[in-house]
C-alpha cells in the first residue's frame, strides 16, 4: 500500500497496467482510512486529504471505467458496522450525498436538476453540513424506540441506549403520525469536546482528533452513562420513512413538523429561491464557520419540493436532489520535525512548531505557533510526530494535535529551554504566569523585534527595514536601537553584501519619509506594554508634544477618554526610564516628529453621546477614517473591535469577522446609505 495520500499524479504515457495498479492502490488506501475514520473513529489523515484521494480515484475511474470494480468505494456507502452492536436495517436506504468543491460544480448540479425537471423554477433549502455522526430515529406512535447509526446504509449499529442518553433527542414527540423515521446528526459541541479531551489526558486516556470523531466514539460505547456525560447534541434534517405521506409535502413542512414535534432544528437553515442566494448562503457560513459553538464542513443545498425530488430520483449512491457544498480544507497532516523556541521584543518566549512544508488554508504551512509550554503539554506534540495543521484563513497556523498511532517508539516528549536561545541567559516563567521570559534587556532578539516592530507598517512603517535586514544591521554593529535606524548613510548601505544602489536609496528615502509621521504611530512603535493604535491617537490628541505626554500627571492619564488606570499606568512606566527619555531625546534630535495633534474640539452636535460604533470593510463613497470622524464630531465613540456594548457596525464591502460577530451579538448593522441617513 502507497503511503498516506503520497501518491504520484497520474502522467498519460503510464502503462495501462500502471494506472490499473494506482487504481487499485488508491482503492486499498481509501478503504484503510475509511475504517480508521468509521470504525476506530482514529483518523490518520484530514478530511481533505481524504477528499483529494477520493476526487482522484473518480476521475480516474471516470477516464478508465473498465476497471472499475463493485467494491469499489466510489460505487457503495463508506461507513462501517461495528460487530458489538446488533444490526439494524434501515426502513429506507440512508444514502451519503454527492460533494461539490466549487462554485462550477455547484452549477453543474444545478444545471442537471433543470435539465431533467424541464423549468428553471426551482426553490431550494440551503443548511449547514454538520460534521458529526448521521443517525436514524424511529417513533411509533410519539415514542422512541429505536436508534441506529447509518452503517452500511442499508444495515446499521442498534445504538439506542445510547441515543436515549442525549438530553437533545425527546423520547416523546406530539402530534405526529404513527410511524416517522427521523434523520439527522449527532453532534459534539467544540467545549464539550474540549473540556473531553482535558479529561481524557488528565486521565492518561485517549485524545480525540476532533469533534466529530469525539461524537462517534461517545455514541459507541456500550456504557449508555458514558455517552450521556459527554454533552453530545442532536439536530433532525430529513424524513426516512412516515406512515401518513400527506401531512408533508415539501421539506420546508418537514422542519415545521420537527419544530411543532420537539426535534431540535439547525437555525441557520434558509431558503433560496435561486441558486445565486443559495450560493451567497455557502459563503455567509463559511464566514462565520468559526464563530459557531459546533463544527460545520460545508452547507448542504436540497431541493424543497417532494413532487419534484420523485422526478430527479437517486443513484445507487447519492439523491439526485441534494449536494454538499464542501469548505476548502483547513487541516492537514504533516511531519513535525522539531520544536522551537522564539523570543520577541519583550522577552517574552514562545514555542513553535518547525514542520514539514504543506499547503493548507490557502497558503503553504512551514511553521506553527505553540503558544506556551503548557499547550505543548496539553496538545500531547513531540518531535516526529505526524500532526494535525490548521490555518483557517489569515487566521496563524496552529497545530491542533499528534496521531498518535504514527508516533515514533523512541519518541520522547519535548521540554521547554532552560536557556534563552538567543543570549544563553536563564529563560523564567513567573509564578502564576503561562508565559517563559528573558529578562536580559540586552538580548539580540528582543533588541532585533523590537526594531523590527518600530519600522512595522502599523507603527512607523519604514519599507524596505525588515527582519533580515536588521539582523544583518546589528552584526555589522551600524544600530543598538531604534534612534540609530535615522544616523545609517547611503555610503554604510552600500558596503553592505547583496546591496544594490537603488534599493538603497529606496530605504534612505523610507526612513527620512518616517520622520514626518504623526505622533501617535511613533507612541505606537515605542511598544508600550496596553498602548495600540486608538490609545495612542487619544494621547496625541490631547497633548501638545511628546514631553507634555511624559510628564503629564498619572490622574490627568486615568481620567483621558479611551484610556483607563492600566493604560495610564504603563505610560508612566514607560516614561519614568531614564534610558526611554533619552531615546526621546535622540530621536527628537534626529528630526523624528514628536509634536501632537491637540485641536479645539470639532463637535458639531450631542446625538451620539450614548453610541458606540465599529466600521468593516470598505465603503463606496467615503474612507472609514472620514466615516469616524463624522461619528466623533457628533459625540459617538469609534471602537475597533464588536461587543455586546456596541450601537452599531457600519459594513462595507469585503466585510469580515466583525461583521460574523455582528451578526451573533445582534448588533445592529448599517451600510453606507442607511449611515448617512441615521446622521442626517
Amino acid at each position: 500500500m502507497l503511503s498516506l495520500g503520497r501518491y504520484c499524479i497520474w502522467v498519460p504515457s503510464q502503462p495501462e497496467k500502471n494506472i490499473e495498479q494506482h487504481i487499485k492502490d488508491l482503492r486499498e488506501n481509501i478503504v484503510f482510512h475509511n475504517n480508521l475514520y468509521y470504525g476506530d473513529d482514529t483518523p490518520q489523515i484530514s478530511d481533505g486529504e481524504y477528499d483529494e484521494l477520493y476526487r482522484e480515484l473518480v476521475a480516474l475511474e471516470e477516464e478508465y471505467p473498465e476497471f472499475i470494480t463493485p467494491d469499489s468505494p466510489t460505487q457503495k456507502v463508506n461507513t462501517f458496522l461495528q460487530s458489538s452492536f446488533s444490526p439494524v436495517e434501515h426502513l429506507v436506504p440512508m444514502l451519503s450525498l454527492d460533494n461539490a468543491f466549487s462554485d462550477e460544480d455547484l452549477r453543474s448540479w444545478r444545471d442537471r436538476v433543470v435539465k431533467v425537471l424541464g423549468s428553471e423554477e426551482v426553490d431550494f433549502v440551503v443548511e449547514p453540513k454538520m460534521d458529526g455522526l448521521a443517525i436514524s430515529l424511529v417513533y411509533e406512535d410519539g415514542k422512541l424506540i429505536r436508534g441506529a447509526t447509518r452503517g452500511d446504509g442499508s444495515t446499521g449499529e442498534d445504538v439506542t441506549e445510547n441515543i436515549k442518553s442525549i438530553s437533545t433527542i425527546p423520547h416523546v414527540l406530539k402530534d405526529v403520525p404513527d410511524l416517522m423515521e427521523v434523520r439527522g446528526e449527532v453532534y459534539m459541541p467544540i467545549r464539550a469536546f474540549e473540556a473531553l479531551n482535558d479529561r481524557q489526558r488528565e486521565n492518561e486516556a485517549k485524545v480525540f482528533a476532533n469533534p466529530r470523531n469525539a461524537a462517534a466514539g461517545s455514541l459507541r460505547v456500550k456504557d449508555s452513562s458514558i455517552t450521556a456525560s459527554r454533552d453530545l447534541g442532536f439536530f433532525a434534517y430529513q424524513i426516512g420513512q412516515l406512515s401518513d405521506q400527506s401531512v408533508i409535502s415539501s421539506h420546508n413542512q418537514t422542519l415545521e413538523l420537527f419544530h411543532r414535534s420537539g426535534l431540535p432544528v439547525n437555525e441557520k437553515i434558509i431558503n433560496a429561491d435561486s441558486i445565486d442566494k443559495a450560493f451567497e448562503q455557502c459563503r455567509h457560513l463559511e464566514s462565520m464557520r468559526h464563530s459557531l459553538p459546533y463544527e460545520i464542513d460545508g452547507v448542504v443545498i436540497k431541493v424543497d419540493d417532494f413532487a419534484l425530488r420523485e422526478k430527479l430520483g437517486f443513484t445507487s449512491r447519492f439523491p439526485r436532489w441534494a449536494i454538499a457544498y464542501k469548505f476548502p480544507p483547513e487541516e492537514k497532516t504533516t511531519l513535525l520535525h522539531d520544536i522551537k523556541v522564539s523570543v520577541g521584543r519583550t522577552g517574552r518566549a514562545t514555542p513553535f512548531a518547525v514542520l514539514e512544508p504543506v499547503f493548507v488554508g490557502g497558503s503553504t504551512v512551514s511553521m506553527a505557533t505553540l503558544h506556551n509550554e503548557d499547550e505543548v503539554a496539553r496538545r500531547n506534540v513531540r518531535p516526529g510526530d505526524t500532526v494535525i495543521v490548521r490555518k483557517a484563513g489569515d487566521v496563524i497556523p496552529e497545530v491542533v494535535g499528534p496521531i498518535e498511532s504514527l508516533r515514533p517508539k523512541d519518541s520522547k516528549a519535548w521540554k521547554f529551554p532552560k536557556k534563552c536561545p538567543s543570549c544563553s541567559k536563564p529563560l523564567i516563567r513567573p509564578e502564576g504566569e503561562a508565559q517563559h521570559r528573558c529578562w536580559n534587556v540586552k538580548c539580540p532578539a528582543r533588541i532585533s523585534t523590537g526594531i523590527e516592530y518600530f519600522a512595522s507598517r502599523g507603527a512607523m512603517d519604514i519599507e524596505g527595514l525588515g527582519g533580515k535586514r536588521i539582523l544583518q544591521f546589528l552584526d555589522q554593529g551600524l544600530i543598538s536601537d531604534v534612534a540609530d535606524i535615522y544616523s545609517i548613510t547611503k555610503e554604510q548601505l552600500l558596503e553592505l553584501e547583496k546591496t544594490k544602489d537603488k534599493s538603497a536609496d529606496n530605504l534612505i528615502s523610507a526612513i527620512e519619509k518616517s520622520k514626518s509621521q504623526p505622533l501617535w504611530r511613533l507612541l505606537v512603535a515605542f511598544g508600550i506594554r496596553h498602548v495600540g493604535p486608538q490609545a495612542a491617537k487619544a494621547l496625541s490628541s490631547n497633548y501638545e508634544d511628546i514631553h507634555a505626554i511624559a510628564n503629564a500627571k498619572l490622574e490627568e492619564l486615568e481620567n483621558l477618554e479611551g484610556l483607563g488606570d492600566v493604560i495610564a499606568r504603563s505610560v508612566k512606566d514607560f516614561f519614568a526610564l531614564d534610558s526611554n527619555d533619552d531615546l526621546v531625546k535622540r530621536l527628537e534630535l534626529a528630526g523624528v516628529n514628536v509634536r501632537g495633534e491637540k485641536q479645539e474640539s470639532s463637535r458639531i452636535s450631542n446625538e451620539f453621546d450614548s453610541f458606540t460604533f465599529v466600521l468593516t470593510g470598505t465603503l463606496p463613497s467615503y474612507t472609514r477614517e472620514q466615516i469616524a470622524e463624522m461619528i466623533v464630531a457628533r459625540g459617538g465613540k469609534v471602537s475597533s473591535s464588536i461587543s455586546k456594548n456596541t450601537s452599531y457596525l457600519i459594513a462595507g464591502d469585503k466585510a469580515g469577522s466583525k461583521l460574523t460577530k455582528a451578526e451573533a451579538l445582534d448588533v445592529e448593522i448599517l451600510d453606507e446609505e442607511q449611515f448617512l441617513k441615521l446622521i442626517n
